[in-house]
């Protein structure tokens, strides 16, 4: 799946999709996806202080439906990806992946040189993916993820370095 840049779109056999840039207008339909997609999803709060703050949110549309989206963050040269969500019918097709290329191109044009994230320690798709595009394990956060009421999981910390365009 190739990457893609804002306001353009993909077609497959199946859907054509867009890469778009969210806004507060979408929030309520995000967590809608969130809720199916995680045990512990964002909040309507979690979304509408990540607009607040200006953090870069894009997402995938095919039609009314979100495929998937991604938030992050840029400080000085580092971006962190803070919340990246394949709605699960669309799971298992490469979404993710391309919108892990659209998030990496967009932080090379901002002259990032690293791109940071966390993920559960139990999430062994999202570690294998990670992998594959080119992120490295740096660090564990212990008890850093609710799992139940009582008990917590580690985060492991992963970074991947970016070629600057520039």
């Amino acid at each position: 799946m190739t990457a893609l840049t804002l306001g353009q779109t993909l077609e497959t056999e199946q859907l054509t999709v867009a890469l778009t840039t969210l806004t507060e207008a979408d929030v309520e339909a995000l967590v809608a996806v969130e809720k199916l997609a995680y045990s512990h999803p964002w909040s309507l709060g979690n979304f509408r202080d990540a607009f607040k703050a200006g953090n870069l949110a894009q997402g995938l549309k095919a039609g009314d439906q979100w495929v998937g989206y991604f938030v992050a963050m840029q400080v000085l040269d580092e971006v962190h990806l803070l919340n990246i969500t394949v709605a699960p019918t669309f799971q298992r097709q490469g979404w993710a992946r391309c919108l892990l290329q659209s998030l990496s191109l967009w932080s090379q044009v901002h002259q990032a040189s690293s791109l940071w994230l966390e993920v559960r320690e139990s999430n062994a798709r999202a570690l294998k993916l990670y992998q594959a595009f080119g992120f490295e394990q740096v660090g564990l956060r212990k008890d850093y993820y609710p799992v139940g009421r009582s008990s917590r999981e580690a985060a492991v910390v992963m970074r991947m370095a970016l070629n600057s365009t520039q």
